[in-house]
């Protein structure tokens, strides 16, 4: 079953149904079947059913509906969003389903999160008014925390897209901070929404969080300090995340204080990379020579790529072009990295 391109067309839809229709009158197998299929009568209302049917939906209403509520949330249009829950309170929560860019059928709110990031383009662009679509949605009924069964919050989500306009929208109708995604989240999993902020580099939404009192460790060695946290208390998980981090942004004095509570330098993180993968990747050279003193394996593969610290080096080095740090990485790593067998 095929799903809907992330621009469908209504106009396109209907030229579809049309050409269907006109294949089957022609006696065309393929098309008689579809037809055939879902009433058996050749007429256009029977072919639109018959191309709903094809991308899951029930009937042509049911797509009608969906493609018009995705062209809403696309462009933004508060006024069109507020006529279109006024006739269907139900949209604000029904989860967007069998589009080709969001398998996961993500619930409206949590699709208004990810609207910075352009899946047709690829790209990611600023965007406005979302705020004011998510707090038409929550006030329709749109649960702020998400819908049963969501890996992660809408605010875990805004925070990942780093929409600060709608974290401030759901820290204000009360979504909980504190909340992590499931372990099986594509972003950080177990993280919390100011974790992924942190995570991703999205500091504006970083800002509203912790305005709004959010805490994390990972956030605070991101950003240099580590006053206040009881290291040797809290979690290995979390303190191997804030290491990969500290190491990223190059904070070595953070990089010790993990170390010195118990911190293993080798701890493995996301895909099983390390904090010195990670100082490579992001071009810490400083970093880089002060994991390597502290014990660090440049040998040790990451079981995503299979790749060591000084193939993440490289990799990235061909991302960006010439690089007088990631040159420098290089040297360090390249006479202690072991040869691939």
């Amino acid at each position: 079953m095929p799903d809907l391109p992330a621009r469908a067309d209504l106009d396109q839809l209907r030229r579809q149904a049309k050409d269907l229709l006109r294949a089957a009158k022609r006696a065309d197998e393929t098309a008689v079947r579809s037809l055939a299929g879902v009433a058996g009568s050749m007429t256009l209302a029977t072919a639109q059913l018959a191309v709903a049917r094809s991308y899951g939906f029930a009937g042509w209403a049911a797509l009608k509906t969906e493609v018009e509520r995705r062209r809403i949330l696309d462009a933004r249009d508060v006024d069109g969003l507020r006529a279109l829950l006024a006739r269907q309170p139900g949209l604000a929560w029904q989860r967007m389903q069998h589009w080709c860019d969001h398998r996961s059928g993500p619930s409206p709110l949590s699709y208004v999160a990810m609207l910075r990031y352009n899946t047709t383009a690829g790209a990611w662009r600023e965007v406005s008014s979302t705020g004011e679509l998510a707090r038409m949605l929550i006030a329709a009924g749109a649960p702020v925390d998400g819908l049963p069964g969501d890996a992660e919050t809408p605010l875990i989500t805004a925070a990942s897209y780093g929409d600060a306009e709608v974290a401030a929208v759901l820290i204000a109708e009360g979504a909980d901070r504190e909340a992590v995604s499931a372990d099986t989240g594509g972003g950080v999993p177990g993280g919390t929404a100011l974790r992924h902020a942190a995570v991703f580099g999205m500091t504006d939404v970083a800002a509203v969080l912790t305005a709004a009192g959010a805490r994390d460790l990972v956030h605070a060695a991101a950003s240099g300090s580590l006053g206040g946290w009881p290291l040797a208390e809290l979690p290995e998980g979390d303190r191997v995340a804030a290491l990969r981090i500290a190491a990223e942004h190059g904070h070595l004095a953070v990089i010790d204080q993990l170390i010195a509570a118990g911190t293993p330098v080798d701890g493995l993180d996301r895909d099983d990379s390390t904090a010195l993968h990670e100082a490579a990747y992001s071009g810490q050279v400083d970093a880089v020579r002060h994991l390597l003193a502290r014990g660090a394996d440049p040998a040790l593969r990451d079981t995503r790529f299979g790749a060591t610290p000084l193939g993440w080096c490289e990799h990235r080095h061909g991302e960006v072009g010439p690089s007088d740090a990631h040159e420098a990485i290089e040297r360090i790593l390249g006479p202690v990295t072991p040869a691939s067998q």
